[in-house]
């Protein structure tokens, strides 16, 4: 909340901080213009559709989600200082009601006095409910706040509809390595706002390794840099040498986006079996091992093996359902870490099985008959035997009551008509073992039809 009932723009209010600031690196490099934004071409390139309606200041509501450290709050204010708004942030896990028709009613008088648009800027605004979202609504719609909100997680999921058909929604991505070197090494030669009053010098494979392990989120990469140099003692000349080493301590452990119930996790899952159906095992193995270290739920992942075994694989070898099974069998057995080995037989298995989805594409295809068609009847030969004497009592021929038994007949095969109407669904591959059950299947389809002749 802020103090007075008129606060200064954010360009006047935040202003150029200097090295001396006790701000963390990361705020003090903030980008202050379009251009200093770091990724996120494929929404800020030259002509784009969002740089295009901020620079034209032609924009009412926008949403950004993508992971942490990808700038979306940074961009929140950038745009702000581009359009000469006044910028107001509340967010999503502390705001209530009463805070949110504040700061529209402070958007309100402002407006008045003073004619300047008010952007209400809402970090994770997936964290409010229905009704603090429903508040905002009207005041969306008229245009006495623009609305930026900020979420990790897919707004077409986590926001209401209606305040999602006002807004215009931008996915922000990880930012690409080579461009948080490039920060890096700016926010090292920075005297205004960087490290640049200090004499520092950086392993280019420090910068690299900070890069790498920082998975895009260049909030953490440039706290990484921060503690390094604050960190790191000075030699005898005054310099501060950021080392290979030092860089590896500065940011230890790699934080894997992954959201157990977002994006992160459905993404990664559908990665995991597309690549299992493409025939990749490597890429599968990859997936996988990002499961793992992210810390999915194993029991998850064998589950969904299973289903692989038979909707991608299937009867062109059955034999990976076996295999899936036991994998599945073998993790609950031994579990972790030693689980894993099982799973990751599994995925190489099917990822280099054979492919066949023909049973399952044929039982779809049957369902949507029986959904939307006429139900058939059963065939009077093959109901039960009380069933077949009410309808010989009712005048039924014994031809269309008997019944052949299979097995009484060469080949444990007889044509005969389990179906009405003569209905085919199953239509199997000539991949793996499914070819010998194409050739059979042939034959006494082959048969059914001389026999009808």
């Amino acid at each position: 909340m802020t103090d007075s009932l008129f606060p200064e723009p954010l360009a006047e209010a935040s202003g150029p901080a200097t090295s001396h600031s006790n701000s963390p690196l990361p705020a003090r490099m903030r980008p202050r213009t379009l251009n200093e934004v770091a990724g996120q071409q494929h929404i800020l390139g030259e002509g784009s559709l969002l740089r295009r309606a901020i620079e034209a200041d032609r924009f009412s509501s926008l949403i950004f989600y993508g992971p942490p450290g990808t700038g979306k709050t940074t961009l929140a204010g950038v745009i702000a200082n581009t359009t000469n708004s006044r910028f107001e942030a509340l967010n999503g896990v502390e705001s209530n009601v009463s805070e949110i028709r504040e700061k529209i009613g402070q958007a309100q008088q402002w407006k008045q006095l003073r004619d300047q648009t008010t952007i209400l800027f809402i970090d994770e605004i997936h964290r409010f409910n229905k009704a603090q979202q429903d508040v905002l609504l009207p005041h969306v719609e008229r245009g006495t706040v623009r609305f930026i909100g900020a979420t990790t997680h897919n707004p077409y999921f986590y926001v209401n509809s209606p305040l999602v058909s006002r807004s215009q929604i931008f996915q922000l991505e990880a930012v690409p390595e080579q461009e948080i070197i490039q920060l890096l090494e700016r926010a090292i030669a920075d005297e205004e706002r960087g490290l640049g009053r200090q004499s520092i010098t950086a392993d280019p494979k420090a910068l690299k390794h900070i890069a790498g392990i920082c998975d895009g989120d260049v909030r953490k990469a440039l706290t990484a840099l921060e503690l390094a140099a604050l960190t790191t003692p000075e030699d005898g000349d005054g310099s501060i040498q950021i080392t290979l080493a030092i860089a590896e301590e500065s940011i230890q452990q790699k934080a894997i986006v992954y959201d157990a119930d977002g994006d992160g996790h459905y993404d990664t899952i559908s990665a995991f079996i597309k690549s299992i159906r493409g025939s990749d095992p490597d890429a599968a193995l990859y997936w996988l091992a990002k499961m793992l270290v992210a810390g999915e739920d194993p029991r998850f992942i064998a589950r969904r093996l299973v289903i692989s075994a038979s909707e991608d694989i299937g009867l062109a070898d059955s034999n990976a359902l076996r295999v899936a099974m036991d994998a599945h069998k073998a993790f609950e057995f031994i579990g972790m870490p030693e689980g894993r080995i099982p799973l990751a037989h599994a995925t190489v298995y099917l990822a280099t099985a054979p492919k066949s989805n023909s049973a399952y594409a044929a039982l779809s295809e049957a369902m949507q008959d029986v959904k939307s068609g006429r139900t058939l009847a059963v065939p009077e030969h093959l109901r039960t035997k009380t069933r077949k004497k009410l309808a010989k009592g009712s005048g039924a021929s014994d031809e269309t009551l008997e019944y052949h038994y299979s097995h009484n007949y060469e080949g444990n095969y007889v044509p005969q008509a389990y179906l009405p109407e003569g209905r085919q669904y199953y239509q199997p591959s000539q991949n793996g073992l499914e070819l010998r059950i194409k050739e059979r299947l042939d034959y006494w389809r082959g048969l059914w039809q001389e026999d009808k002749k």
